[in-house]
Protein backbone atom coordinates (compact mmCIF):
# COMPACT_ATOMS: atom_id res chain seq x y z
CA UNK A 1 0.00 0.00 0.00
CA UNK A 2 0.89 3.47 -1.05
CA UNK A 3 -1.11 5.36 1.36
CA UNK A 4 -0.08 7.07 5.14
CA UNK A 5 -3.53 6.89 5.92
CA UNK A 6 -6.21 4.04 6.86
CA UNK A 7 -9.49 5.08 6.77
CA UNK A 8 -13.00 3.17 8.03
CA UNK A 9 -16.54 4.17 7.86
CA UNK A 10 -19.58 2.08 9.78
CA UNK A 11 -23.26 3.38 10.48
CA UNK A 12 -24.45 2.80 13.45
CA UNK A 13 -27.86 3.18 15.21
CA UNK A 14 -26.79 6.00 17.97
CA UNK A 15 -27.36 9.72 18.10
CA UNK A 16 -24.10 12.05 17.75
CA UNK A 17 -24.09 12.55 21.10
CA UNK A 18 -23.92 8.70 22.41
CA UNK A 19 -21.12 8.26 20.15
CA UNK A 20 -19.64 11.07 21.41
CA UNK A 21 -19.95 9.70 25.22
CA UNK A 22 -18.54 5.84 24.04
CA UNK A 23 -15.83 7.45 22.15
CA UNK A 24 -14.69 9.71 25.38
CA UNK A 25 -16.17 7.92 28.67
CA UNK A 26 -13.92 5.56 30.23
CA UNK A 27 -16.31 3.49 31.63
CA UNK A 28 -17.38 2.81 28.09
CA UNK A 29 -14.30 2.88 25.80
CA UNK A 30 -13.29 0.42 28.74
CA UNK A 31 -15.92 -1.92 27.35
CA UNK A 32 -15.38 -2.14 23.70
CA UNK A 33 -11.45 -1.34 23.74
CA UNK A 34 -9.87 -2.45 27.00
CA UNK A 35 -8.74 1.06 26.79
CA UNK A 36 -9.51 3.96 29.28
CA UNK A 37 -8.39 7.90 28.49
CA UNK A 38 -7.06 9.81 31.12
CA UNK A 39 -7.52 13.41 29.37
CA UNK A 40 -9.40 16.56 29.52
CA UNK A 41 -11.02 16.28 26.12
CA UNK A 42 -9.51 19.87 24.89
CA UNK A 43 -6.89 20.64 22.04
CA UNK A 44 -3.19 20.16 23.49
CA UNK A 45 -4.45 18.05 26.17
CA UNK A 46 -1.98 15.18 27.42
CA UNK A 47 -3.53 11.71 26.96
CA UNK A 48 -2.66 9.21 29.50
CA UNK A 49 -3.87 5.89 28.11
CA UNK A 50 -4.84 2.89 30.82
CA UNK A 51 -4.71 0.03 29.49
CA UNK A 52 -5.93 -2.10 33.08
CA UNK A 53 -2.54 -2.79 35.10
CA UNK A 54 -0.50 -0.07 32.91
CA UNK A 55 -0.54 3.09 31.79
CA UNK A 56 1.58 4.56 29.04
CA UNK A 57 2.09 8.68 29.17
CA UNK A 58 4.00 10.58 26.46
CA UNK A 59 4.42 14.36 26.23
CA UNK A 60 3.69 13.60 22.13
CA UNK A 61 0.04 11.58 23.52
CA UNK A 62 -1.97 14.74 22.83
CA UNK A 63 -5.77 15.49 21.69
CA UNK A 64 -5.76 17.40 18.29
CA UNK A 65 -9.23 18.28 18.11
CA UNK A 66 -12.44 17.79 20.43
CA UNK A 67 -15.86 18.83 18.93
CA UNK A 68 -18.49 17.11 21.08
CA UNK A 69 -20.54 15.04 18.90
CA UNK A 70 -18.71 15.95 15.24
CA UNK A 71 -14.79 15.52 15.29
CA UNK A 72 -12.50 13.59 17.85
CA UNK A 73 -8.76 13.58 17.09
CA UNK A 74 -5.65 12.48 18.80
CA UNK A 75 -2.12 11.18 18.52
CA UNK A 76 -1.82 7.50 18.94
CA UNK A 77 -0.02 6.23 21.86
CA UNK A 78 3.78 5.82 22.71
CA UNK A 79 5.24 2.34 21.96
CA UNK A 80 6.97 1.15 25.38
CA UNK A 81 8.43 -2.14 26.16
CA UNK A 82 5.56 -2.93 28.97
CA UNK A 83 3.10 -2.31 26.73
CA UNK A 84 4.69 -4.73 23.76
CA UNK A 85 5.53 -7.16 26.62
CA UNK A 86 1.58 -7.27 27.41
CA UNK A 87 0.40 -7.14 24.09
CA UNK A 88 2.84 -9.87 23.15
CA UNK A 89 5.30 -8.41 20.80
CA UNK A 90 8.78 -9.94 20.54
CA UNK A 91 11.44 -7.39 20.95
CA UNK A 92 11.72 -7.38 16.55
CA UNK A 93 8.38 -6.50 15.99
CA UNK A 94 8.82 -4.08 19.09
CA UNK A 95 11.48 -2.44 17.32
CA UNK A 96 10.24 -1.77 14.32
CA UNK A 97 7.08 -0.21 15.55
CA UNK A 98 8.78 2.06 18.34
CA UNK A 99 10.89 3.02 14.89
CA UNK A 100 7.70 4.46 13.37
CA UNK A 101 6.40 7.88 13.19
CA UNK A 102 3.46 8.76 15.22
CA UNK A 103 0.74 8.85 13.50
CA UNK A 104 -2.89 10.29 14.67
CA UNK A 105 -6.31 8.64 15.00
CA UNK A 106 -9.50 10.58 13.43
CA UNK A 107 -12.90 10.18 14.47
CA UNK A 108 -15.76 11.91 12.46
CA UNK A 109 -19.20 11.40 13.77
CA UNK A 110 -22.10 12.78 10.73
CA UNK A 111 -26.08 12.51 11.64
CA UNK A 112 -27.20 9.58 8.75
CA UNK A 113 -30.83 9.65 9.07
CA UNK A 114 -32.98 8.21 11.94
CA UNK A 115 -31.24 7.77 14.47
CA UNK A 116 -27.81 7.08 12.87
CA UNK A 117 -24.22 7.81 12.48
CA UNK A 118 -22.10 7.67 9.96
CA UNK A 119 -18.76 6.87 11.81
CA UNK A 120 -15.38 7.56 9.61
CA UNK A 121 -12.00 6.23 11.32
CA UNK A 122 -9.04 8.24 9.56
CA UNK A 123 -5.64 6.70 11.22
CA UNK A 124 -3.15 9.05 9.19
CA UNK A 125 0.57 9.87 9.65
CA UNK A 126 0.71 5.44 9.19
CA UNK A 127 4.56 4.57 7.34
CA UNK A 128 3.27 3.35 3.94
CA UNK A 129 3.76 0.27 3.76
CA UNK A 130 4.45 -0.41 7.62
CA UNK A 131 3.78 -2.80 10.71
CA UNK A 132 1.33 -0.11 12.24
CA UNK A 133 -0.25 0.26 9.00
CA UNK A 134 -1.22 -3.33 8.97
CA UNK A 135 -1.93 -3.41 12.83
CA UNK A 136 -4.51 -0.85 12.66
CA UNK A 137 -6.09 -2.50 8.80
CA UNK A 138 -6.68 -5.17 11.62
CA UNK A 139 -7.66 -3.40 14.65
CA UNK A 140 -10.14 -0.93 13.64
CA UNK A 141 -12.46 -3.12 12.21
CA UNK A 142 -12.45 -4.77 15.36
CA UNK A 143 -13.26 -2.16 17.72
CA UNK A 144 -15.68 -0.48 15.70
CA UNK A 145 -17.22 -3.54 15.10
CA UNK A 146 -17.25 -3.83 19.10
CA UNK A 147 -18.32 -0.36 19.51
CA UNK A 148 -21.23 -0.68 17.14
CA UNK A 149 -22.63 -3.96 19.19
CA UNK A 150 -21.98 -1.88 21.93
CA UNK A 151 -24.36 1.04 20.94
CA UNK A 152 -27.00 -1.26 19.32
CA UNK A 153 -27.56 -3.84 21.59
CA UNK A 154 -25.57 -2.72 25.12
CA UNK A 155 -23.26 -5.58 24.85
CA UNK A 156 -19.87 -5.65 23.53
CA UNK A 157 -18.07 -7.97 21.72
CA UNK A 158 -15.90 -10.94 22.94
CA UNK A 159 -12.19 -9.11 22.47
CA UNK A 160 -11.07 -11.32 18.45
CA UNK A 161 -8.21 -13.59 19.84
CA UNK A 162 -4.77 -12.77 18.76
Amino acid sequence: MDTDAYVYTSYIRTTPDELWKALTEPELTRRYWGVAFETEWTPGAPMVWDEGDRSTADLEQVVVEAVPGRRLAYTWHTFTPEWAKAVGLDDEVYGVLSRERRSTVAFTLEPSGDNMVRLTVTHDGLEPDGMMRGLVGEGWPAIVSSLKSLLETGEELPEPPR
